[in-house]
């Protein structure tokens, strides 16, 4: 599913007009609205929200997000968090896309530091 999610947003983020892909596209991202979704970014943070909307572009909007970012000090959790709410996560900046539900062992796994 992870393949999927990723194609589906970069096709319907790069949509060269085509009308039959196209609705297929949106049709396969229209059912991840709502969905728990794990957003990488380039600079190692990521970020875990529930899926709003993609525009062309390929930029994402996540709802209720909190941002995971490694801590290079010694500390007891090897992740920090902060709550952030709505966000906006350029396509130029996304790495990864990840759809379903997460656990903090899944996330620490999903991006090792």
């Amino acid at each position: 599913m992870e393949l999927e999610v990723e194609e589906s947003l970069i096709q319907v983020g790069s949509s060269d007009g085509s009308c039959t892909s196209n609705s297929d596209h949106v049709t396969r991202v229209r059912k991840l609205l709502f969905h728990r979704m794990l957003v990488g970014i380039k600079d190692g943070r990521f970020f875990l929200g529930t899926f709003h909307c993609i525009d062309k572009q390929g930029n994402i909007i996540l709802q209720d997000a909190v941002e995971y970012r490694s801590t290079r000090r010694s500390s007891p959790s090897p992740l920090e968090q902060r709550c952030l709410g709505l966000i906006l996560i350029p396509s130029s900046c996304r790495s990864t896309c990840h759809v379903g539900l997460f656990c903090g062992r899944t996330i620490a796994t999903a991006f090792p530091f």
